[in-house]
């Protein structure tokens, strides 16, 4: 599982692959630690934080959650990076996050 919940919200693990010709998801990318991360292919180029806007913005927009509920807590020059989430746990939510994986 690429997420981990906490006591404000949740965790996101994601691995970016910038520049890609299409914005798509791609699946579940194990590391060599056995950590889950859900990988995103962007269009955007990895300078001045566009990459970053592009991923929090689709990620708003598919969960359906305001931006300003995510943060790069970890990451934000590299391309594995931990977002947190900061809203309420529910399931409606934990459904969307595991859908995105498969």
């Amino acid at each position: 599982m690429y997420y981990d919940k906490t006591n404000s919200g949740y965790i996101l693990r994601i691995r970016v692959t910038p520049n890609s010709s299409v914005f798509c998801i791609s699946g579940i990318f194990t590391d060599s630690n056995l950590q889950d991360f859900l990988k995103i292919n962007l269009n955007s180029v990895p300078q001045k934080g566009k990459a970053n806007i592009e991923l929090i913005k689709h990620l708003s927009k598919i969960l359906k959650i305001s931006k300003s509920s995510f943060s790069i807590v970890c990451g934000e020059t590299d391309r594995y990076k931990k977002i947190e989430l900061n809203i309420s746990h529910s399931e409606e939510l934990e459904e969307k996050l595991n859908s995105l994986g498969v």
